[in-house]
Order: C-alpha cells, then structure tokens, then sequence
C-alpha cells in the first residue's frame, strides 16, 4: 500500500491507495528545493540587487506621498519578511516619507483585523493601513487598457509619488503566473475594470493558460495597467509547501517579474500522469479558504485526469463558496453548455462578477466529474454541480462508483496551486 498525505486547511488528510492502481504523484519541484540561505537574507540580497531598477531607497529619495501594495488574507506571502525590509529602504531613502500600504483585495472580500495581524504582526499593525474595496473605495480612471477596457484604479495609488508592491510568483490558470504586475490590476483596480479584463472571450483564449505570458491577453492587459499607475517596483518571492521563501527578486515590475517566473516554470513544470481518478488540493490554508479559489486546483488535475475521469478536490472550505454570483451561476443553471454559451456570447463590457471563474470551472465539469471533500454544507456542494464527501476514502469509494470501477487508476497533486502540470 501507498500512504499518501494531502494539506487540508491547517492540517493534513491521509489514505492508503493499493501500489497496484497507483499512478505516481506530480508534485513541483519546489518542495525538494533547498537553500542555504535564511528567508531574510533571500529578501535583502533581492532589495539590495534589483533587476531593471535603482535600489528602492534611490527611487524613494524625495518622493512624499509612497504607497506600498501588499497582498491581501487570501494570498500566503509572507508579508512579515517582506513589508518591514522595504520600509526599511523606503525610510534609507526618505526618513520622512509618508507610506501607506494598501491591502490589494482584487474583488475579494475586506480582509479582517484578525487576518490582517496574523498575515503582518502586531508591529506593521502600527503602519498606516488601507484596504481596497473595488466598489468603493475613491477611484480614477488612468486611461484605456489593449483590450479597450477603462482603466480604473485606486485615487491612493494613482496620486502616489511612488507605488511599489509585493507578492509572490506561482502558477496562476489564466494569467500565466501571480505576481508582478497583478498587485495593480486586478490588486487595486475598480470591479468594472477587473471584470473587463477577465472577460470569456480572454478566458477561452488558448494563450490564457497556466506559465503562459508571452500573447496572452490578460496578462498584456495587467502588464499596461501596471506600468500606466507608474508601479516603480516591486519584491516577489516564491515560497515552499511550508509557505517559506526560497527565492526573491525585485525591481521592475515586468523584467524582475519574468526572472521570478523563469525560475518557477524552472521548478515546477511536471508531465501529465492521466489517471481516471486524480486528487488534488488547493495546498491547505490560506487558498482553500472557499470553494471558488478551490477552482484553480482543479485545473491541475483537469490537465491529468482522463475524460470522464473523477476529480477528487480537497478544500476545506471555511468559508462557504466564497463568492455569490459565482454560487448563483451554477444553483440556477444546471445546463453547463447553455452556460458556456451565456458565457461567449456576453460583451465584454457586460462580463459578469465571477464569470471568468464560472467559465473554467464549467470547463472542468464538462471534462470530469468533481467528488469534493470539505467543511462546506453537502448542499452547497450539491448546488455547484459536485459531489460531496468528508474524507479521502468517502471520495474514493464514489469515484469507483461513478466510474464502476474498484480498481481504478489513481494519481494525485499534493498541492495544485504549486505545480504546472503539462
């Protein structure tokens, strides 16, 4: 037998799989790669060598009003090692700047004090700290995106005599990777501009793919809009399955970016093992908080699992589905062509809230069935087209029932948000 351990919230789910009807596991690179050097030192070797820019305490000098764009609680940067060493330089530069760091919440939801002090500690608590609201916080328009979409962010980060930003670089299954320029758009944009961008016409395109940048549009889209707010720089790390940074870069916002994410593709591309059973994760907390980021671990195993295959998801799903139009799509439509096609015939001016994440996860459907194990209520789960179960072996049991067979193949994804699967 082949014990095999999946992250499930803060916590870890096992199951036994016979060697017989095992597959192998696809797992990125990253979780075997090891440096000597201590998170710190990765973060201030990367400040003090930026690529494509002067040193943030150069760019800082004279500069009055700095806004710093950090993630928000549904990202695992460790912002802890990263905020308080770019303060640091900003304050080389300038002793007397006035920053701000402005929570990049996309069209996510505010995120608490509670997760804001877990994510920064009670020090950075002290910084002034703002939280974007896409619908209303103070906006300005900036001008037009390619797509032709308006072009309309945060008045705070539009009026900054600096704007810098940090993240961190993984896979991402429509804009190629996180990271870099996304910290603008869709980090502090207006709803109207983010749903522009993501529109079905963007999200079918064969470019707007997992470590895809090179012609896709959304990414060209993010790309502009970054460089239209004058995003000067920024740090990105890429972590570990222990949420560890194990590498950083910083400096400009598209040439430090590429250089962070040639160094991932480096680690974590991994070859399809098909299987008619996959599992995948969404890598434990905080990515599978709900069911709607849940989707980008799916597409993992979408690329692995045979057609008409079972996926098996775990997400522990604390909070529910996560957004409400994206629930409402598939509780009122149970037709997934009649939904595609909604889709693709929508102006993109008219794209909905959650469409783009309704139109891949109904690609998903369409390719496989989706046993998937949570915290959320069976109902809800029934709601989004999917199966529910509570353990790894319940899961199991219905994916050899649905596919009417014990025996059945099986490969899996310990963490499908870290690893791109060809």
């Amino acid at each position: 037998m082949k014990t095999l351990s999946f992250p499930y919230g803060k916590e870890f789910l096992t199951i036994d799989i016979s060697e017989d009807r095992y597959k192998g596991e696809m797992v990125s690179g990253l979780h075997s790669y090891h440096t000597e050097k201590s998170q710190e030192v990765l973060v201030d070797e990367a400040l003090a060598n930026p690529v494509g820019s002067p040193p943030l305490s150069v760019l800082a000098a004279g500069k009055k009003k700095v806004v710093l764009i950090a993630s928000d609680h549904t990202r695992p940067v460790p912002s802890k090692i990263i905020v308080p060493r770019m303060l640091a330089e900003i304050r080389k530069g300038n002793p007397d700047a006035d920053i701000a760091i402005l929570i990049a919440t996309g069209c996510h939801r505010e995120s608490s004090h509670a997760e804001l002090e877990d994510k920064f500690g009670p020090e950075l608590m002290k910084e002034k700290i703002i939280i974007h609201d896409c619908d209303s916080s103070e906006m300005v328009n900036i001008g037009k995106l390619p797509s032709g979409g308006d072009m309309i962010i945060n008045r705070m980060a539009a009026e900054a005599d600096l704007l810098v930003s940090e993240g961190f670089i993984e896979p991402h299954f429509f804009a190629g990777f996180s990271g870099g320029r996304k910290s603008v758009l869709p980090g502090i944009a207006s709803r109207k501009t983010v749903v522009y961008n993501h529109n079905a016409e963007f999200i079918a395109h064969p470019k707007a793919r997992t470590g895809v940048l090179e012609g896709n549009p959304i990414h060209i889209d993010m790309l502009h809009a970054a460089r239209s707010a004058n995003l000067a720089f920024i740090c990105n790390v890429v972590i570990n399955a222990e949420k560890e940074v194990i590498y950083a870069v910083a400096g400009d916002c598209d040439t430090a970016h590429r250089k962070g994410t040639d160094f991932l593709a480096s680690k974590c591309a991994v070859k399809a093992l098909p299987a008619d059973i996959v599992i995948s994760t969404n890598g434990g907390y905080p990515l599978d908080q709900n069911i709607y980021q849940a989707v980008k671990g799916m597409t993992s195993a979408e690329a692995a699992v045979k057609k008409d295959g079972v996926i098996i998801m775990l997400a522990q799903s604390g909070d529910g589905y996560g957004a409400p139009e994206f629930y409402k799509t598939f509780a009122e439509e149970k037709n997934l062509d009649r939904m595609l096609d909604g889709f693709i015939n929508t102006p993109k001016e008219l794209t909905r809230v959650d469409q783009w994440q309704s139109q891949i996860f109904a690609r998903i459907l369409k390719h496989a069935r989706v046993v998937y194990i949570s915290d959320a209520p069976d109902e809800m789960v029934r709601d989004l087209h999917m199966i529910p179960a509570h353990s790894i072996s319940e899961a199991l049991k219905k994916a050899e029932e649905i596919l009417k067979n014990p025996h059945a193949a099986v490969s899996v994804i310990p963490d499908g948000v870290a690893v791109m699967v060809l």
